[in-house]
């Protein structure tokens, strides 16, 4: 006998593969649609798992849409404080306890948790704390978070992973540890100068509370103006906004350089027409962007394939490129609203039960939440206008509107476009107060095909916001033709 026999190890004991597990649904990645999925097929008897590497939920309630706006309600009301003597109600010794606002959207984040984990239990799906890759069709290795790993096969995967905020490749940008949203929502003080480089609806966003909490804020944008793809009332409505908030705004700017460190001080070097200018903050937010999160996931040990925008490549039905895999959400290029990952799920779950549902045609809504708010549906003019379509024209100032008046928020304005030859709702805009509450009246109506007649002649409540619909399609339209 060897004299080392009996201290071998047993027999492929370090590279021994885990058991392999078998789910009639494997989700890597808890996003919105895919917890909606994983909870609504294990409560129908599926054996279910999903794999998530940090945050039960996913990004939506954790460290964005629900975070976000809660501190954005937040700054809200620090507006209306300092607006108190308008509406008679005198605030003095005002300050920002930035721990407070900070403790409230944690508090709000662990009650959704605990919503969270007792619908898994309910429903019967599992939830997996790890990173999880595949390792060959349809199936994946997870490295659990006390060092061991896991090996799960699904007779169908969906990947739900998202994107993350990018990086520009900006000399100095790394060194300068700037925030992202993520850590922007943590802060527990009130950065006195922020700068934020990017123009998108976070940015924007943030910009806005943070100089409501008593930031000076700075907004770097590279494109000629603001929300530049949006119709130049738009742009001019928010460009007003900004303005009287006294937020500035550097537009057709490009970033060269950055130095410092965000969090004490840091300088940004920008160029406007070619010519330097140096702008100084004590934060720096990277609002620019969102990138992918496809890399390290062993895609191609499953035939899973990206487009050329790094994205997975899915079709209509959101299958990818490997049988019995689907993609939802971000990562497969989906528009990035949690909405329309919901609507993800909806599309994969009736495709899994044998049905054809497609994502082409979908009517996507647009909320910006600043205040006030910037809400959209169908066609902008600028793209009606490049269609080459013709349309009628309804606008009217939220003056118009009697409940602005008691709110005090008149600012903005309500807009649809109205078919030439017929009367169907073509598109509706609106920058106003609450706006995403009264487009959603408009959306109805667009999903019904009813004419914009309806809501003219309909019976609101008054006084409401969306009572303004009446005035708004009562109002004489403008015929606009393309050329």
């Amino acid at each position: 006998m060897d004299i080392n026999e009996s201290k071998r190890l047993p027999p492929d004991h370090e590279n021994r593969s885990p058991v392999l597990e078998d789910y009639d649904l494997v989700i890597l990645g808890d996003g919105t649609g895919a917890t909606l999925a994983a909870w609504t097929l294990a409560s129908q008897g599926q054996r279910v798992a999903v794999i998530e590497r940090k945050y039960i939920g996913g990004s939506c309630p954790n460290i964005a849409c629900l975070p976000s706006k809660n501190i954005i309600q937040s700054a809200r009301v620090a507006s209306y404080v300092r607006r108190g003597e308008e509406f008679g109600a005198v605030a003095d010794g005002f300050h920002i306890d930035m721990l407070a606002v900070r403790a409230r959207k944690r508090a709000m984040v662990s009650g959704l948790n605990d919503i969270y984990r007792d619908n898994f239990k309910q429903t019967g799906a599992e939830f997996i704390l790890g990173s999880g890759r595949f390792v060959g069709p349809k199936t994946l290795e997870v490295a659990l978070v006390n060092g061991t790993t896991r090996r799960l096969r699904g007779t169908n995967v969906i990947i739900s992973t998202g994107t993350r905020a990018a990086s520009e490749a900006i000399p100095g940008l790394p060194d300068a540890q700037p925030l992202t949203h993520v850590e922007a929502l943590e802060l527990d003080q009130v950065p006195e100068q922020l700068i934020v480089i990017g123009g998108g609806y976070v940015g924007l966003e943030l910009s806005q509370a943070m100089r409501r909490f008593g930031s000076k804020v700075t907004v770097i944008d590279r494109n000629d103006r603001l929300l530049h793809l949006e119709d130049d009332d738009v742009t001019n409505g928010l460009a007003t906004l900004f303005k009287d908030e006294d937020i500035d705004t550097v537009v057709n700017a490009s970033v060269k350089r950055i130095s410092g460190k965000s969090g004490g001080s840091v300088s940004v070097v920008v160029e406007q027409k070619g010519k330097e200018t140096t702008l100084v903050g004590t934060h720096l937010l990277v609002a620019a962007g969102r990138r992918p999160n496809t890399e390290n996931l062993g895609l191609e040990l499953a035939g899973i394939e990206l487009n050329d925008r790094g994205y997975i490549k899915v079709n209509e039905r959101l299958e990818t490129t490997a049988p019995g895999v689907w993609a939802i959400g971000e990562v497969a290029g989906t528009p990035q609203f949690t909405h329309v990952s919901v609507d993800d799920f909806r599309v994969v779950r009736d495709n899994l039960a044998g049905g054809n549902h497609v994502t082409t045609g979908r009517q996507i809504p647009y909320t910006l939440f600043t205040d006030p708010e910037l809400a959209r549906i169908g066609l902008t003019e600028r793209e009606a206008n490049a269609r080459r379509i013709d349309y009628r024209l309804f606008k009217i100032p939220m003056e118009r509107v009697l409940r602005a008046h008691t709110l005090s928020e008149t600012r903005g304005f309500l807009k649809a476009l109205v078919g030439a030859n017929d009367d169907l709702i073509l598109g509706f805009t609106a920058f106003a107060v609450d706006a995403g509450e009264i487009m959603a009246s408009v959306q109805t109506a667009r999903i019904a095909s009813l004419p914009y007649t309806a809501l003219r002649d309909a019976i609101w409540a008054h006084p409401t916001l969306v009572e303004g619909l009446s005035p708004l399609f009562s109002s004489a339209p403008s015929l606009m033709t393309a050329f």
